[in-house]
């Protein structure tokens, strides 16, 4: 009796197995895009919950880079009795003793209104202020003029005012002719407009407000020279030394009425409070990878259902169920990659779009563009896993029949 050897089965090469795996897709290409969507717009989600807090807390360091981190605000809290506390008169000077303290200004708040035109009722404020201010303020701030000028040493006593961004805004004003500058009613007095300033993200209250001399204040508006508002700007390493003694120093007998914050903390709480909400969407667009790689799994037990002849065929051919497994298996992976390729391409440009309109570097994470692509092929081994053993445990007769 003569024992009859059959060849060993022909291993298929990993250049084959894909392309066997990309004639499932190229047969059919309308359900192989709409499969591949769900994981597109899952990574896409992904990738752009992830990139878009990255450029905002790019564009945040640069700001606070060019701002700088070292400047203090202090301004009066609260008696022990609940009411209003004071500064001293002297508080700015007293703040330029402190040895690392490099410059310091300050603002003192008026009962004024501004308004456009005497048209308007005088209690109408528009939500805007008029601060007494002294022309080292400008500095100090570390904030820029937009047009026209800042207020000089020769503009304490007379009728001149600058403008904060938003304040200009409101009141209608977005230029300064020098040789026709505009003029706005502050109390009962007509104040000619100098400059309009440029945002101060470090102090907010600054674009809201109409600055005017300080004696001016005291002579028109009924300052009463006390003020409200101190900025001191400190030596990058001393800033937290500084503060520690900074109340102290302008209200050496009533330290405790004395409020000291730092302006860059708050911008940096805001960020940490839209990384929350990033959380909470990166969730959303797991959610929606979740949703793909069902919709994958299911178009791939489709697909084994359609084609049992195929299978069947293939298998009386001599393929072995490591070869049918690895075909689908490969065409699952294959349609949720590409569909995390087009994802990650989608989250690029709706990252670079959305930096472009806030004026933010765009920051893609490269973990997060690998990781889409990876976290989606992945998604696709799994959720192709069960309908390759499936095709691989068809019998060739039951297929072909």
């Amino acid at each position: 009796m003569t024992l009859v050897t059959l060849p060993e089965p022909a291993r298929l090469k990993p250049p084959d197995v894909v392309a066997l795996g990309a004639h499932g897709m190229r047969t059919r290409p309308v359900r192989a895009v709409l499969s591949a969507l769900g994981i597109a717009i899952g990574v896409a989600a992904m990738v752009a919950v992830l990139a878009i807090p990255a450029s905002g807390a790019q564009a945040l360091h640069d700001r606070l880079a060019a701002l700088g981190t070292n400047l203090l605000t202090a301004g009066p809290g609260q008696t022990l009795f609940g009411a209003d506390a004071t500064l001293p008169d002297d508080a700015v000077p007293m703040a330029k003793r402190i040895g690392p303290v490099q410059a310091v200004s300050g603002t003192g708040t008026t009962s004024a209104n501004v308004r456009r035109s005497d048209k308007i009722a005088p209690n109408d404020s528009s939500g805007l202020a008029v601060y007494a201010a002294r022309p080292d303020l400008l500095g100090v701030l570390g904030g820029k003029v937009r047009t026209g000028r800042f207020l000089a040493a020769g503009d304490q006593d007379y009728p001149v005012v600058v403008l904060g961004s938003q304040a200009a805004a409101r009141l209608g004003i977005d230029h300064v002719d020098p040789a026709r500058p505009p003029q706005v009613l502050i109390g009962t007095q007509w104040f000619t407009v100098a400059g309009i300033l440029a945002p101060m993200p470090l102090a907010p209250e600054i674009e809201r407000s109409a600055l005017v001399g300080w004696d001016v204040a005291k002579r028109l508006l009924g300052f009463d020279g006390h003020p409200s508002t101190v900025y001191a700007r400190a030596e990058e390493s001393q800033v937290d030394s500084v503060r520690s003694v900074l109340a102290a120093t302008l209200n050496p007998q009533a330290p405790n009425e004395v409020e000291v914050r730092r302006p860059s903390d708050a911008l940096a709480a805001q960020k940490l409070t839209d990384t929350t909400y990033s959380a909470l969407f990166l969730g959303l667009g797991g959610v929606a990878l979740l949703v793909g790689g069902v919709g994958v799994a299911n178009t791939m037990v489709i697909s084994v259902l359609e084609r049992r002849r195929e299978i069947g065929l293939r298998r009386a051919l001599g393929a072995t169920k490591r070869q049918v497994r690895g075909q689908f298996l490969a065409e699952s992976v294959l349609l949720s990659g590409l569909g995390g390729l087009a994802g990650v391409l989608a989250g690029v440009l709706v990252t670079a779009g959305y930096a472009l309109s806030q004026g933010w570097p765009a920051v893609l994470p490269a973990g997060a563009l690998a990781g889409g692509v990876g976290v989606a092929a992945l998604v696709g081994a799994v959720a192709g896993a069960y309908p390759a053993m499936r095709a691989a445990r068809l019998p060739p007769t039951q297929a072909l029949a």
